[in-house]
């Protein structure tokens, strides 16, 4: 199933739940469908890592690639071209030989970035503390058996 026809899968979600007051009560179906959208793309780990790596201005692709561990050359285009597609990043090639591909933040991107590094902060502050959570679940839910 291609791009178009999960996003068309995904439309209308919230008509087959029952309503729940909550913060997406505020919101009718079509904004909130949008809303998921985006927040799969800027919520997805690589997004946030390439944000938070384009901070310090225009990067080349094999900086990105270097800089952000674990990412495939595949993931890190797919998300390049999703962040691109969006509005959030700009790719610029220059006509050089070899040539020369900068990605940066569009300025739609930037306005971004200041939620993204206070996420990574959050996560970088309570990692003892999500571990230690993480570890009491863990060991209590194999000692009761549980899956």
């Amino acid at each position: 199933m291609g791009a178009a026809g999960i996003r068309k899968a995904r439309t209308g979600v919230r008509a087959n739940v029952r309503r729940v007051p909550g913060p997406c009560a505020q919101w009718g179906d079509q904004d909130a469908d949008f809303i998921r959208e985006v927040l799969d793309l800027v919520g997805d780990k690589w997004s946030v890592l390439i944000i938070g790596t384009l901070a310090d201005g225009p990067t080349r692709y094999s900086d990105l690639a270097d800089a952000i561990p674990g990412i495939s050359q595949r993931m890190l285009t797919l998300t390049l071209k999703q962040l691109r597609r969006t509005g959030l990043v700009d790719r610029t090639a220059y006509p050089e030989v070899p040539p020369r591909v900068e990605y940066s933040l569009t300025d739609l991107g930037a306005s971004l970035l200041s939620i993204v590094l206070a996420l990574a902060a959050w996560s970088a502050d309570r990692h003892a503390e999500i571990r230690r959570h993480q570890a009491a679940f863990d060991a209590a839910t194999a000692s009761a058996g549980e899956s």
